[in-house]
């Protein structure tokens, strides 16, 4: 008999001390929330359980990037993917709604949809199932996908990486300097979060986003942030190595429209990558970009950056 949706209790946890029972669902982020949780990037009202009775059958988290600020991602939605008593879709769909109605301010566009799986999700019929079923339900809540990205990460073996010859690399002068250059790095753009938003933003706005969400995450300071300086004397590109709340980073990374089709994407990607050793102190970097994004992916694959993950991003232009 299946579990009707109107049977359920839908709650937030009552404190950490029922992290246990949030975490009866296997996740790669399960490790985390305590800490999310002493640091405020989570908070206790924004991690939700569905309850048949006693028992767990869904569970839904809210994440922001710092402690004070609204949620920023929707990260965590899952549900019991082995029940059989339960129509596993409407489960997370109702569950979706009513923690996004209690949550949200009315009005307001629901937090980006993110969900971390393996990069070839598609070849194994339990985890497209899964992802299936969880995509399934944001869409009948009025998303849809944006974009499949890839997460890489690279590992110190031996020296830190060094960049070819033919650029030369500075830091940043101010503030204005990056700005100006990232307004123009989105003239062609393959990122589809930079798409979308150039839908309805100017690129100055999408430039102050980035400063007002992104960076501020960062923990590291500006001065390993590089410029990249071509034989005119001109720049030709810019990368952003730093330190988020979790990992070293690759955090933003371009080259200018004018200068792409000469491989400085390498120089820079090398450049970054050793900033983060010799001046972070670094073993390890994380980096990201879009499934779409051929010439990044073949970059970073270059550089000896490996695969560990695929991410589907969901999105809502209107309130639920």
């Amino acid at each position: 008999m299946t579990v009707a949706v109107s049977d359920l209790t839908v709650r937030p946890i009552t404190g950490p001390e029922e992290l246990s029972l949030f975490n009866r669902f296997p996740y790669l982020l399960n490790d985390e929330f305590a800490e999310d949780l002493a640091d405020g990037r989570r908070r206790t009202e924004w991690m939700w359980l569905a309850l048949a009775g006693d028992r767990p059958v869904a569970r839904l988290s809210f994440w922001a990037a710092k402690q004070g600020d609204e949620p920023l991602l929707t990260d965590v939605l899952d549900v019991d993917d082995e029940a059989a008593d339960l129509d596993r879709e409407a489960v997370l769909e109702h569950l979706l709604r009513t923690a996004v109605a209690a949550t949200v301010p009315p009005g307001t566009v629901p937090p980006e949809f993110l969900r971390f799986v393996s990069a070839d999700w598609r070849s194994d019929p339990h985890e497209r199932r899964a992802v299936a079923e969880r995509m399934a339900a944001v869409e009948k809540t009025g998303g849809s996908l944006l974009v499949e990205r890839l997460r890489f990460q690279w590992d110190l073996r031996g020296s830190a990486p060094r960049p070819g010859d033919r650029l030369r690399f500075r830091g940043i002068r101010d503030e204005q300097e990056m700005r100006e250059l990232m307004e123009r790095a989105l003239q062609g753009s393959l990122d589809a979060h930079h798409r979308h938003e150039l839908l309805t933003m100017t690129p100055e706005e999408v430039v102050s986003g980035e400063f007002a969400q992104e960076f501020g995450r960062y923990s590291t300071p500006r001065s390993w942030w590089r410029i990249a300086i071509g034989p005119d004397g001109e720049p030709v590109g810019f990368v952003l190595p730093a330190r988020n709340a979790k990992h070293p980073i690759i955090g933003y990374i371009a080259v200018l429209p004018e200068h792409r089709g000469n491989g400085y994407i390498d120089d820079l990607l090398a450049e970054g990558t050793r900033v983060l050793v010799e001046e972070g102190g670094e073993t390890y970097a994380r980096a990201a970009t879009d499934l779409g994004n051929t010439p990044m992916a073949a970059a970073f694959a270059r550089a000896g950056y490996a695969t560990i993950s695929g991410v589907v991003d969901m999105v809502w232009d209107a309130p639920l």
